[in-house]
């Protein structure tokens, strides 16, 4: 009792035989738990036994009596019936050891094994003589079972019992004078048994005495107690005692016969047999420390032997396992309870007392929590991705020798966790993509994986949104967010865009969703889709050169544009020939464009000249344009008058077109030097109001350091509050308009055509 009460966390007492709905206790306030929480914690009872004598209210947290118990059949043979309950709610896990005592009521009467005893009493035996009689047996405990017995009246005989600890050890019938067969040869007697309850209750039998013709001389035992002892394995045949007794009379009357009284246990006479000759108990039966650990023989002749049973380790632990949280998530923290498991041996002493264990290496742990209660936790980090399923398998084994264990195997499956975020392969990536791409044309598939299973391995794509040149990404390129393949939404132009970077995003599905992210560099291609061009595009182009010029002057140049890039976009220069074998005095630099005087004119040479110079890039396939240069052949003075016009054309053009410019730029100016004057006015007054201010109000007037350091003290606050700074870069670019006799126009896609004089 003392240890039950110290190990165990609450304990109740009610009687037995109460009925369904009897109330047990305050389980719920008596383990400090919120009623409200009782039914979401999902609060249940855990017994060792498969009977739920208790059940819980989870409305107002009463425990309470489901079945009715009775103390006798739920416990017998023991002086306290307690009954373990384990109460475990969930979320997190808790368990509490909650002991319900049984307290006997009376509500049993004392029964006589029979209801006639048959003595038979030689009429030689002397005065005080004294019978062994059967006492009546009670199953209920303490004052409830037998506390005296009344013999009915009689002159010869008497009842005489001894008490031990408020129990009748011993009931014998007393012979208060001799008898007298002649007289009388039967006497009939009453005896009734009462127990101590209330209200009382008895039991009555019979006793019919025989007188018998005298044996002056009974059997005499060499001591009328003896003690042995026999382990509980023991084989039958097995030699428990012998017995010694010896009788002084001759004859017929001196042998001696060993018998068991009729007043002994029956159980103890189908365990053990006695040879009647001999005086030898052996084993007749399978003994069991468990069920009873010691056993009474009484024999005719008022001898009594008590066999002691000595307990064997013979029964290996029985467990229990009840699973709570199975499966277990992937994230639970060290000391989660996984399941409970229960232990009991029916053994002793060493022989009872059980430890668990784990014997493979695993992530989980067994530890005691109550008497023969162990509990199951996780005892290391888990990883489903590594191990998603574990077969752990739990020992109890007992101290006893040898040692006997039981083992079960618990089949813990793990869940998953979103702890990975998807993958890709690379973190970055190249893309190449020809220009002139079709639009809609699948251009890259995104790929990333995720360890994880179910919703949290559920991957969706996404392009992270920003701009290029001002104009979204998303009007470029799209992605599927199922599969991950990437689209061209346009047809690409290297001439407008030759890079751009993308980040792809793979988000899982989890309850707190991961991601990672793929940075795409996307190069656009070039192909030569693109010719070189001159400038202007005149059907043909008068340049005057002079008759007296030397080979090698500079004629013109002329400057072709490839809006391509790279191998596609060199150009060179050559002069078409139709048919003058070479004849012609101009030739070209290929590389530079520059046409200059192959040889001197001579007086054959014509006064005009038609050049077809063509621009050819490197392509694949090449792609060439052509341009007429008209060339005349003139004499000094012609050349002169020729270029003062032009020179006077360009400056009428410059004085036309560029006015509005100049204004333009003027007016800006003027703007903003007004507005830089206005804002120091502004400041420079701010800041006299503010020393004004100060001096009014402090009167430091007359300090001249306070003031210095007032002013400084402003000066600073002035300069750190204002804003920083900001420089504005405006470019103007000339518009020079041409007047339609120009024959040279300014254009960035043009042919530049400069004549020898310029």
């Amino acid at each position: 009792m003392y240890w039950d009460v110290v190990l165990t966390q609450l304990h109740y007492l009610i009687p037995e035989e109460s009925k369904h709905g009897t109330f047990v206790g305050k389980i719920a306030q008596d383990l400090g738990l919120d009623i409200g929480e009782i039914n979401s914690r999902m609060l249940h009872i855990v017994s060792r036994d498969e009977k739920e004598y208790f059940q819980v209210n989870l409305q107002n947290g009463i425990l309470f009596v489901k079945e009715t118990i009775d103390r006798e059949v739920q416990c017998p043979n023991t002086p306290f019936c307690i009954i373990p309950l384990q109460i475990i709610v969930d979320r997190p896990v808790q368990m509490y050891r909650v002991d319900v005592e049984i307290e006997d009521i009376n509500d049993n009467s004392p029964v006589f094994s029979s209801s006639f005893t048959n003595l038979v009493i030689s009429e030689g035996r002397p005065a005080g003589s004294r019978f062994r009689l059967k006492g009546a047996a009670d199953p209920d405990l303490g004052t409830n079972s037998v506390t005296n017995y009344e013999l009915s009246a009689s002159d010869y005989f008497t009842l005489d019992f001894q008490k031990y600890v408020n129990q009748i050890r011993s009931l014998e019938l007393v012979l208060k004078k001799s008898l007298d067969r002649e007289k009388q040869s039967v006497h009939n007697l009453t005896l009734t048994a009462y127990d101590g309850g209330k209200p009382r209750l008895s039991g009555t039998t019979h006793i019919i005495v025989n007188v018998e013709d005298f044996n002056d001389n009974a059997p005499v035992f060499d001591q009328p107690f003896y003690q042995c002892s026999v382990n509980e394995n023991a084989v039958n045949g097995t030699l428990v005692f012998k017995l010694n007794a010896t009788d002084l009379d001759e004859g017929r009357n001196g042998e001696i016969l060993y018998e068991f009284s009729n007043m002994a246990l029956t159980e103890a006479n189908k365990l053990f047999s006695l040879n009647q000759n001999t005086g030898e108990i052996k084993v007749n039966g399978v003994l069991d420390f468990e069920t009873e650990h010691i056993y009474e023989i009484q024999l005719v002749g008022h001898c009594k032997v008590l066999v002691t049973v000595v307990d064997v380790n013979d029964n290996p632990p029985e467990m229990i396992v009840t699973s709570l949280s199975v499966p277990v998530s992937e994230d639970a923290p060290q000391g989660t309870t996984v399941a409970i498991i229960s232990v009991h041996d029916k053994d002793s002493g060493l022989n009872g007392k059980v430890h668990c264990s784990i014997s493979e290496p695993s992530p989980f742990k067994v530890y005691p929590a109550f008497m023969g209660d162990f509990s199951l936790t996780v005892n290391g980090p888990l990883d489903r991705e590594m191990k998603d399923e574990y077969e752990v398998t739990i020992t109890a084994k007992d101290e006893g020798s040898p040692s006997l264990s039981t083992s079960q195997t618990l089949k813990i499956d793990i869940s998953d966790a979103n702890d990975n975020a998807p993958r890709f392969i690379q973190s970055v990536d190249t893309l190449f993509i020809r220009e002139n791409n079709p639009p809609g044309s699948h251009i890259y598939t995104a790929s990333a994986s995720d360890p994880d299973i179910g919703q949290n391995s559920f991957i969706t794509y996404s392009i992270k949104e920003h701009t290029i040149d001002g104009i979204p990404i998303s009007s470029y390129i799209s992605i599927n967010p199922e599969n991950g393949k990437v689209f061209a939404l346009v047809s690409f132009d290297h001439e407008q865009i030759a890079y751009f970077q993308c980040h792809i995003k793979a988000t899982d599905a989890g309850l707190r969703a991961l991601s990672s992210n793929l940075t795409l560099n996307i190069f656009i291609e070039d192909i030569n889709d693109n010719a070189p061009t001159f400038t202007p595009l005149h059907s043909a182009l008068t340049i005057k050169a002079s008759r007296s010029a030397e080979p090698g002057h500079l004629i013109t140049k002329v400057k072709a544009v490839d809006l391509d890039s790279g191998y596609n976009a060199w150009t060179f220069y050559k002069l078409k020939d139709f048919g003058g074998s070479g004849k012609s005095p101009f030739t070209i630099a290929h590389q530079t464009g520059e046409i200059t005087l192959k040889r001197s004119f001579t007086d054959s040479d014509n006064d005009e000249y038609r050049l077809h110079v063509v621009a050819q890039d490197h392509g694949e396939p090449a792609m060439a344009t052509e341009a007429q240069i008209v060339i005349y052949v003139v004499e000094y003075g012609e050349e002169l008058k020729f270029d003062n016009q032009e020179t006077k054309t360009n400056n009428f053009e410059f004085s036309d077109a560029n006015v509005y410019l100049v204004v333009a730029i003027c007016v800006i100016s003027s703007i903003f030097l007004i507005t830089l004057i206005v804002f120091s006015v502004l400041r420079w007054q701010k800041y006299r109001d503010e020393v004004n201010e100060l001096k009014e109000n402090y009167k430091i007037c007359s300090n001249t350091g306070g003031s210095w350091m007032y002013s400084q003290h402003t000066q600073y606050q002035i300069s750190s509050n204002s804003l920083r700074p900001k420089s504005d870069l405006i470019v103007f670019t000339p518009n020079n308009s041409q007047t339609p006799g120009t024959e040279e126009q300014v254009n960035p896609h043009a042919v530049l055509l400069n004549s020898a004089y310029k």
